[in-house]
C-alpha cells in the first residue's frame, strides 16, 4: 500500500455480502493504488467466509451481524476511516479521501485510481465512475437509470450519465454533506443530489470496470423492482425537503 505520509491519502471502503470468491482480488487491486494506505471491508451479514478472506488479503474488516444494506455498510466503513484519521491526528484537509468500491470488481478494480485524481487535485469534491458496456448483458430496460437520471436533473439541474454508479471518490466534507445516507438502493442517487445541494462539485470519469450485472430471471426482476422503489423513495424525500424549504 502507498505511504501514509501522503497528505491526501485515500481510505478505500468496500461493502460486501457473500463475496468470498471475489473479495481478495478486489482488495489486491485497490491496495496497490497510489495514495491508498487503508482498505476497509464491511462484511454486511455474509453467510460465507467473506470476512476471513478479506482479512487474510490485508484489509481491515468491520462486520455487521445481520445484513443492514449498502448505505449502512458505507457509513460503517467511513466511520472506521474517520477513527483512523483521528488516531493519526489527521484533521481538516488532511483527512483521508474516501473511495467507495464494489466488492465484485476483482482485478478490474485497479482502474478506480482515476477517480482519485480530480478530487485530490481539488477540481471536484466527488467523482463518479462511468463504466463501459459490461461483458455480460443485463436483463433490465433502463427504467431505474432513467428514473434516477431524470430525478437528479429535476432537483439539481445536473445530468448524470450513470446515476447508479457505486464507485465514487469523495472528500470527507462531501460525505458529511450527503449524510445520513439514503437507505437501500437509493443511496447513490441521493448522494449525488445531496452533494450538489451542499454546493459541492461532482464530476464523472470514464473507468474500465467490470462487475456482475443482474440477469433477466425472476431474481433480477425483483432486484430491479427494489431498486426502483428505493430510488423513488429517495427522490420523494428530497422533493419534500424542497417544499419544506430544508
Amino acid at each position: 500500500m502507498a505511504s501514509s505520509a501522503d497528505d491526501r491519502a485515500v481510505g478505500v471502503v468496500i461493502p460486501a455480502k457473500d463475496e468470498a470468491d471475489r473479495i481478495a482480488a478486489t482488495i489486491s487491486a485497490v491496495a496497490d493504488l497510489p495514495r491508498v494506505d487503508l482498505v476497509v471491508v464491511v462484511d454486511d451479514g455474509s453467510h460465507d467466509d467473506t470476512q476471513t478472506v478479506a482479512r487474510d488479503a490485508g484489509a481491515m474488516v468491520a462486520r455487521h451481524a445481520r445484513n443492514r444494506g449498502k448505505a449502512a455498510a458505507l457509513e460503517t466503513g467511513a466511520a472506521v476511516v474517520a477513527r483512523r484519521d483521528a488516531q493519526e491526528g489527521r484533521a481538516g484537509d488532511l483527512r483521508r479521501l474516501l473511495l467507495f468500491v464494489d466488492a465484485d470488481l476483482e482485478s478490474s478494480a485497479a482502474a478506480v485510481g482515476v477517480l482519485v485524481d480530480p478530487v485530490a487535485a481539488g477540481d471536484a469534491d466527488m467523482s463518479v465512475a462511468v463504466l463501459p458496456a459490461q461483458r455480460t448483458a443485463g436483463g433490465g430496460r433502463g427504467m431505474v437509470v432513467r428514473l434516477a437520471r431524470e430525478g437528479i436533473e429535476e432537483l439539481t439541474g445536473w445530468t448524470a450519465t450513470q446515476p447508479l454508479s457505486g464507485m465514487r471518490c469523495l472528500t470527507r466534507e462531501a460525505f458529511e454533506g450527503a449524510s445520513p445516507l439514503a437507505r437501500g438502493w437509493g443511496v447513490e442517487t441521493a448522494m449525488t443530489i445531496d452533494v450538489l445541494d451542499a454546493g459541492l462539485r461532482v464530476v464523472e470519469v470514464p473507468c474500465e470496470l467490470h462487475h456482475r450485472v443482474s440477469g433477466a430471471d425472476w431474481r433480477g426482476q425483483l432486484h430491479r423492482a427494489d431498486q426502483y422503489k428505493d430510488v423513488l423513495r429517495a427522490l420523494a424525500v428530497r422533493r419534500l425537503r424542497r417544499r419544506l424549504g430544508r
